[in-house]
């Protein structure tokens, strides 16, 4: 599911944020060995805080088939960390949806759909029922208690035993 992070918004990113997260960007290399950012974002980009185009663009890519929405989130993903585009931008999302081989017309009618935005604003919805509050989250129901699984990206055995246990 989605989480939403940040509604839509024209507004530049403020300095502190920016700051914030290039922060963050170095301290994940540092600890995740062979992850790389493209810090020219900051550069040639104007940032504003508005990841919910992104979770639109996921759902609109879902519309056109289940198998579909790997690949746009990996699309997301690559264009903003790795290659410094602004995944907050409509033009930018409608040309990676083409770049997957979905229908660009279908994909830009579904992007800002009053549907879509329902499906995100549900998908929103029940990651608060659930607790989880960073993303991404890991939720293990079972026996219908739900419970929350630390995420270490350096050991996965640290993860296979809360979920084991």
């Amino acid at each position: 599911m989605l989480g939403g992070l940040a509604p839509d918004s024209s507004e530049i990113m403020p300095e502190e944020m920016r700051s914030y997260i290039l922060k963050n960007w170095q301290k994940i290399e540092q600890t995740i060995p062979g992850t790389k950012f493209n810090y020219d974002f900051w550069k040639n980009c104007t940032p504003t805080r508005a990841t919910f185009p992104a979770c639109r663009a996921v759902i609109a890519a879902k519309n056109q088939g289940k198998q579909l929405e790997i690949p746009m989130i990996n699309s997301i993903q690559t264009a903003y960390y790795l290659q410094a585009q602004n995944p907050s931008e409509s033009s930018t999302l409608i040309k990676l949806a083409t770049s997957i081989g979905l229908d660009s017309q279908q994909f830009t009618r579904d992007l800002n759909s009053p549907t879509t935005q329902e499906k995100l604003d549900s998908d929103i919805n029940l990651s608060k029922t659930l607790s989880a509050g960073g993303f991404p989250s890991l939720v293990l129901e079972k026996n219908g208690v739900k419970k929350l699984i630390k995420i270490d990206y350096n050991n996965s055995d640290f993860i296979l035993k809360q979920i084991l246990t």
